[in-house]
Parts: structure tokens; sequence; C-alpha cells
């Protein structure tokens, strides 16, 4: 590819980019006004997943400040280029998280959406207090069908490790974490009304118990309406912004 080329290639990019941007932000907006919330207490989060770095610079050069990542083998690295680039983006880690990448994790990310146990918390408190220099905020996933292939903190459910109200007093009680708030993904076949409504009840309820806990990440490029109809502060937004992903990993 010469020179050219690759100039003309970021600048097509760019534009199909900016028109996506433009679409999802009105998205968001006629939903804010449908929900008669004001447009500013949603945060889109652009999940850059499978894309390259030079996606998520284009994105910070036309206005995104939240950059979500779902794999630490990916996130990290990208992380790492977007800094020596000189730009400065509040990365989310929104997948799965294993224990073993907590201390790679709490180096690069601004708040995890996923900690879904007990074990969990206490593997990225250590990490966080041995890695960062301020707390880690954090939201506890929440499995709303109780499925434990889907991950997530369960309401009600006894284990010690997996119940919701364990998992969050374990975030509340680590010194180098915050709580932040909640997480959840609509179960495959719920329609998102039922999950989102679902989920806006659990949050009201950790609420109660944790008044700082006001975060609500909800709803993906087909289901935001839903999720911000529901009280999501946080969107995260992948294909509708960047395209529909060539590769699944």
């Amino acid at each position: 590819m010469t020179a050219e080329t690759g100039r003309d290639g970021t600048t097509a990019r760019r534009a199909e980019l900016t028109a996506n941007l433009a679409r999802v932000r009105s998205r968001i907006a006629a939903a804010c006004d449908a929900a008669g919330r004001d447009r500013g207490e949603v945060t889109m989060i652009a999940v850059s997943k499978t894309y390259p770095a030079s996606d998520v610079l284009l994105l910070a050069g036309i206005g995104v400040s939240d950059v979500g990542e779902n794999r630490d083998q990916e996130a990290a690295g990208k992380a790492a280029e977007v800094a020596a680039a000189g730009v400065a983006v509040r990365w989310h880690f929104v997948g799965q998280l294993q224990r073993n990448k907590c201390r790679s994790v709490v180096r690069y990310a601004d708040l995890v959406h996923s900690v879904d146990s007990v074990r969990l918390a206490g593997a990225l408190a250590t990490a966080a207090h041995r890695g960062r220099d301020r707390p880690l905020d954090v939201l506890v996933q929440i499995g709303l069908d109780g499925d434990p292939r889907r991950g997530g903190a369960v309401a009600g459910d006894p284990d010690p490790d997996r119940g919701l109200d364990r998992v969050a007093d374990a975030v509340a009680a680590a010194d180098s974490l915050r709580l932040a708030g909640v997480m959840a993904v609509a179960p495959q076949g719920w329609p998102p009304d039922r999950a989102f409504g679902l989920l806006a009840d659990l949050a009201a309820g950790l609420r109660r118990r944790f008044p700082e806990a006001v975060v609500i990440s909800a709803g993906m490029s087909g289901d935001l309406e839903s999720a911000i109809g529901h009280g999501a502060t946080h969107v995260r937004v992948g294909s509708a912004l960047l395209g529909m992903r060539s590769t699944l990993r």
C-alpha cells in the first residue's frame, strides 16, 4: 500500500465513522427525548473489539472519549498503542474477566464492567492495590436469567461466590475498588424491555444500599433505545458504529 493510498483509506474510514457516529448519537438523543431524560445522562462506549488502534484514534479525533474492549489480549496492546500516540481515552473492560488477567487489566482500564464473583472481586482488588495509585471503578455484572454459562452475579442466589449481594459487598469493602453500579446483557430470547426493566429494579435495590452506585451499563447496537428507556447511563455500541465484524473472536 502506498502512502497516498493509506491516506485515502484513512480519510474514507474517518468519513464512515463520522457518519455512523452521527446516526448513533441521533438514536441516543431520540431515546432520551422519548424517555424524558437529558442527553447528557447517557455515555456512549465505542466497543472496538477486533478493530485496530487506528480506528480508536480516528474515533477520538471525532469526539469519542469512551472505548470498550472485551479481551485483555487485544485490549492491553491497543491501549498502549493509543497512549503512545498521545491520545487519552477512557477504557472500559466489558468482557468476562479471568482472574489471571487482573494484573494486566488494572494497568489500563478506567472502568471494569464485568465483576461477577467474590473471588474475582478479591483478585481484582489485590491487583488494583498493587498496580494503581487510585481506586478502580467497578460494575457488578448481573446475570438476569441466572444461567451460569452466561456469567453474572444472581440476585437472591445463596452461592457465597456468585450471589449479587455478596459480590457487591466484596467490591464495596475493597479499598482499591469503587462500586460504581451494575451491568447486564439482555438474555437471548428475552424482549429487551423485560430484561432492562428487571435490571432497573435490581439497580435501584443496589442503590438503596450503596447510593453512589449509579451507573447502569446496558444496551448495545440493537437494543439501546430500550435500555435508555429503563435508565441506562452507559450504552455499549459496536457494530452500529464500527461496522459488522468479519471475524468473531
